[in-house]
C-alpha cells in the first residue's frame, strides 16, 4: 500500500530549508518545468512568478520507491495570463544532478 502524498511530502521535507535567489538553478529548472507542463495544457499561461518570500527549499536525501530525491521546494506561485490571478500552492522535486522530478500546482 502507498503512502499518501502529504506523509510523503512530510517525510521530504526533514532536510534544512535554505534561503534561495530568484536565478537559483534549481528554481528556475523547476519554473522552466512547470511553464511547459502547464502551457500544454493551458495555452493561455505566459510565464509562473514565484513568490519568494513565500518558498522554502529544503535538501533532502530520501527516495520515492527507487528514485532519488535531493531537493523539495514549495511556496506560492503566480500564473501569469492575460492578468495575473490567485496565488497558487507549487511544490516541485528534484532528483539527481538537478533533474526536475515533478511540478505540482493547485489552486487555492
Amino acid at each position: 500500500m502507498r503512502a499518501p502524498a502529504y506523509a510523503v511530502c512530510l517525510a521530504l521535507l526533514s532536510g534544512t530549508a535554505q534561503a534561495q535567489t530568484p536565478n537559483d538553478p534549481e528554481l528556475e529548472a523547476c519554473k522552466s518545468t512547470g511553464l511547459i507542463a502547464l502551457k500544454e495544457r493551458s495555452p493561455s499561461v505566459k510565464n509562473i512568478i514565484l513568490d519568494m518570500d513565500t518558498l522554502t527549499v529544503s535538501k533532502a536525501n530520501t527516495k520515492i520507491e527507487d528514485t532519488p530525491v535531493r531537493t523539495i521546494i514549495m511556496g506560492e506561485v503566480y500564473l501569469e495570463r492575460k492578468e495575473t490571478g490567485k496565488s497558487q500552492h507549487f511544490l516541485c522535486l528534484i532528483g539527481e544532478k538537478g533533474k526536475v522530478l515533478l511540478t505540482f500546482f493547485t489552486v487555492r
